[in-house]
Order: structure tokens, then sequence, then C-alpha cells
């Protein structure tokens, strides 16, 4: 996790929405990745650290084992990466500060189509929580940035009670 907050830093430094995500291979990184286009001409709702990280991964090792793989995502992964990771047949997840208004891996995949219902993560909370939401309450200080302003993330993240997560 600590090279996920990594990731996180250069994302906060460069502007950009501080997530930060690796992916592991048993205790080789294997790929990485971390929020961009959460500002400017080329702002979008696609590249999230998770995402850029997996693209990295079929690049970079297509023929992978994804079943053994770890991703490691200093923010929850929303309901987009959450889906694309699970494609992806990655099984592990472990992530640093929960989404409350985005978050995807309470998601009861029961009750979900085929492709998910028989998928069976493991999902880890928590790690390094209190590194991740200081960099988010960063991000939010800082007048300049604009993305995710007045939601209810952003003032979860910024309130003085919200240590019983959701």
């Amino acid at each position: 996790m600590r090279m996920a907050l990594d990731e996180a830093e250069s994302a906060l430094r460069a502007g950009e929405f501080p997530v930060g995500c690796i992916i592991t291979d048993g205790g080789e990184v294997v790929a990485s990745g971390r929020r961009a286009a959460s500002r400017g001409a080329l702002e979008n709702e696609i590249d999230h650290a998770e995402i850029l990280a997996l693209r990295k991964l079929y690049r970079s090792r297509p023929d992978i084992g994804k079943d053994r793989l770890c991703i490691y995502s200093t923010l929850e992964p929303c309901l987009m990466c959450f889906g694309a990771i699970l494609i992806s047949g990655i099984r592990r997840i472990v992530y640093a500060f929960e989404d409350v208004m985005g978050g995807g891996t309470s998601l009861l995949l029961q009750a979900m189509p085929p492709l998910y219902r028989d998928m069976d993560p493991a999902v880890v909370a928590s790690v390094c929580r209190d590194e991740s939401l200081a960099l988010m309450r960063a991000f939010f200080s800082n007048p300049d940035n604009g993305y995710l302003k007045d939601t209810h993330f952003a003032r979860y993240v910024m309130s003085k009670d919200h240590a019983s997560g959701k």
C-alpha cells in the first residue's frame, strides 16, 4: 500500500485527484497507476488509477495469471473499477479509504448477472486509511481543485467525524 500511496502523492503533486494503485504478483509490482484527467481540457471519468494500472498490466504482462494477483488502491474502487478488476480475474482487493459516494466493493454479487454472481473476491479495507485520508484532505483543502468539490464525498473527507466508515 505504501507504493500505492506514493502514486497518489504523485497525482496530488500533479494537481490530480490523489488516488494511486499498484498490482502485485506475490511480492513483485507488475503494474501501477495514478488518477489522471480529473481536471483540465481532457477531464474524464475513465482514467481512474485502477483502470490505468490494469491497462499497463495488459500491455506489459498479458500472459500473467490474474488469479494470483492482488490490487492495492488508496481509495475503494468505484463500481466501474470494481467490475473491471473482477472481469480481469483479480480476486484480492486491498484499499485504504472508503468511497462513501461511489464505492463498489460492497455490491452484492450474488444478486448480479451470471458473469459476476460466482465471483468471490477477498476485500481488505482500511489499510493505511489515515495516510490516504490525509492526501484527500490536502486535495480538498486546495481551492484550485474543483473535482468532486461540494459532493457527499468531499464533505465526508473534510468532516471531523467520519471514523465510523460508511
